[in-house]
């Protein structure tokens, strides 16, 4: 029997990006640990449970088939488990894959274990750091184009496939009302596995049951993947940023989940893409535009995380102090926007990037909800959820808690951005037009009165300098600000 243990966590679900890379069966024994304080940490969607206590089990039932010995356990917590897989199996050495998070750095340190190089991203953060090395500002585009040059994507030669680094404003555009080739999502026959975490999942968890949505092994995923290439990368690209009321997934390729417990690699899926491209079946904007979210955005996000440290979570540079909302955790709305965005959180456990940035986190933003609050609902709620995720998206992107160091500017928009990107406002009782009044759009209201009750902040930003000299304009500013006194009391009630 081997006297070396790999200790697998629950997002390294893969025999190649983790620490079985080219580990034979008889080379170590696995370890899967199940924590019951880590699921009762917080109140968590039912199918975020789902997607990775199912995952986790059938990944190990795969290691199994494949002759790894698994010692897979269900108990209290990670130490306790780890210290009776100990005391029983005595191994000489027990290796992990570096974690995702640094909450779990901090507890693997105090563990006896021996770290491996994660290699679940194309950018190690060791290498994402040495890029950061004295650059003033970490540009996205300057990372992005970066690693396009040193991975070969989309490149013919020296030069960007196309002639263009990106196609930012062709893939901007609002929804086309004459488009219906909207491919619904494959979904995936529940097993035995899937009824038995289902059946067990904790009380306090939230959000509508798993349905056979979210891919669980490796094989969903890769179905779920040739399913996003052959029938919507080719339209993905120049409406990813457009919302509808009824086309919750729109054309994006729901395989986040996937890649953020291991059952992807980030270089198959941009493998695929880019075959695809080169195959002729899929548009440079679009093959450009999924590509730069993969190995720009994502990597980007992840390099971001621990470059900045776990102090990063606790800013809150615009001294933001009103809690969460009750319309986020089953309170309603009058607000179609926020009302849509919320259904889909509760019936898929997902809404894509524009209703995460400009819906939710606007409104969080605008409103000055606690950062720390509104990332932990994040993290509680979607399917792809996961610290280094939420963590630099909402401090940094979402809500500028953190002051300007990842984006150069607050991402706040009335209601006029909404209503271009979707048809959310044509049945709203709220006009995006208004700023005072009952009938004012109150992403209009708080978009004012942000810039208002900020200016000192903003001052030195000259990507703001436009918005708050046309605040300054305003004539009715004493009304915006009181009818934005009523609409935050009307928030804070669950009466908006």
């Amino acid at each position: 029997m081997p006297i070396e243990t790999t200790w697998i966590l629950g997002d390294q679900l893969s025999r190649v990006g983790s620490a079985l890379d080219r580990v034979e069966p008889g080379a170590t024994r696995v370890l899967m640990i199940e924590s019951r304080s880590a699921i009762a940490s917080s109140p968590y969607h039912r199918q975020r449970l789902h997607v990775v206590l199912a995952s986790m089990r059938k990944f190990a039932a795969e290691l199994e088939a494949d002759g790894f010995v698994v010692d897979y356990r269900v108990g209290d917590s990670y130490r306790a488990e780890l210290d009776a897989h100990r005391n029983h199996h005595e191994p000489d050495r027990i290796t992990v894959m570096e974690p995702t998070s640094w909450a779990m750095r901090e507890l693997l340190g105090s563990l006896d274990v021996d770290l491996v190089r994660s290699n679940q991203f194309l950018c190690h953060h060791d290498e994402f750091a040495d890029w950061a090395d004295g650059r003033d500002r970490l540009v996205m585009e300057d990372f992005y184009r970066w690693q396009r040059r040193r991975l070969g994507y989309l490149m013919d030669g020296d030069e960007p496939a196309g002639g263009s680094w990106n196609y930012d404003r062709a893939n901007r555009q609002p929804p086309d009302p004459t488009d219906s080739g909207f491919p619904e999502p494959r979904r995936f026959e529940p097993d035995d596995v899937d009824r038995d975490v289902i059946e067990g999942l904790p009380a306090g968890a939230f959000g509508a049951e798993p349905d056979g949505l979210w891919p669980t092994t490796r094989t969903e995923a890769l179905e779920r993947l040739d399913d996003f290439v052959e029938g919507r990368l080719a339209r993905f690209g120049p409406h990813q940023d457009a919302m509808l009321t009824d086309r919750w997934s729109m054309r994006h390729s729901l395989i986040s989940s996937a890649l953020n417990l291991g059952l992807l690699h980030p270089s198959e899926v941009c493998d695929a893409v880019e075959d695809a491209y080169r195959a002729g079946s899929v548009p440079i904007e679009s093959a450009e535009g999924f590509i730069r979210q993969v190995i720009g955005w994502r990597e980007y996000v992840w390099g971001v995380y621990w470059l900045w440290g776990p102090e990063y979570r606790e800013m809150n540079a615009l001294d933001a102090e009103r809690p969460l909302p009750p319309a986020f955790t089953g309170g309603s709305t009058d607000m179609r926007c926020l009302e849509t965005t919320l259904a889909s959180v509760d019936r898929y456990a997902y809404a894509h990037h524009i209703q995460r940035l400009m819906v939710i986190a606007n409104l969080g933003l605008i409103a000055g909800v606690v950062p720390d609050e509104l990332t932990r609902w994040m993290r509680a709620s979607f399917i792809d959820a996961a610290d280094w995720v939420m963590v630099p998206n909402v401090i940094g992107m979402g809500l500028y808690a953190d002051g300007g160091m990842m984006a150069t500017k607050p991402y706040a928009a009335g209601g006029n951005y909404i209503s271009k990107m979707s048809d959310y406002c044509g049945d709203c009782r709220y006009d995006p037009k208004k700023r005072t009044g009952p009938d004012a759009c109150p992403y209009t209201t708080l978009y004012w009165d942000f810039l208002d009750r900020n200016r000192d902040a903003l001052a030195g930003n000259h990507r703001t300098a436009r918005q708050l000299a046309a605040a300054n304009r305003l004539a009715d500013m004493p009304a915006v600000r009181e009818r934005a006194s009523e609409v935050l009391t009307l928030l804070d009630q669950g009466r908006l």
